[in-house]
């Protein structure tokens, strides 16, 4: 079963790895960032071994969104962001993993620093 590991953080300035950018994360020494990103790399070198990892991507700032919405019988665009929310939409890994118990397991190690996690199947 597929299952997309969503990634929200609030980093000011906007820029990835999100934990540079957060102040939670700027507050972890460099060094213990450098192993916390060592560790990482190993486990995601070990999902793409295994098969389950499909791709990844990080996104640009909200503000550099646009937004549609269907209003007066016609789809309206403003920009971004899409909500007015303290954490926004960072990035995203797609896996493909056995069971849901495999993929909660993965999906908590995605959570970091100043950043909220989101595991959701694909439908």
């Amino acid at each position: 079963m597929k299952y997309v590991i969503l990634i929200h953080s609030n980093p000011q300035p906007w820029g990835h790895p999100t934990v540079d950018f957060t102040e939670v994360g700027r507050a972890i020494p460099v060094e213990q960032r450098e192993r916390m990103y060592k560790e990482f790399d190993e486990m995601l070198a070990e999902l793409k071994a295994s098969g389950e990892f499909l791709t990844a991507e990080a996104l640009d700032a909200p503000a550099s969104s646009s937004v549609y919405r269907w209003q007066g019988g016609r789809p309206v665009s403003t920009d971004g962001p899409y909500a007015e929310a303290k954490e926004q939409l960072a990035g995203f890994f797609l896996f493909d993993f056995a069971t849901r118990e495999r993929a909660e397991e993965i999906a908590a190690k995605f959570a970091g620093p100043g950043d909220v996690v989101e595991l959701r199947p694909v439908m």
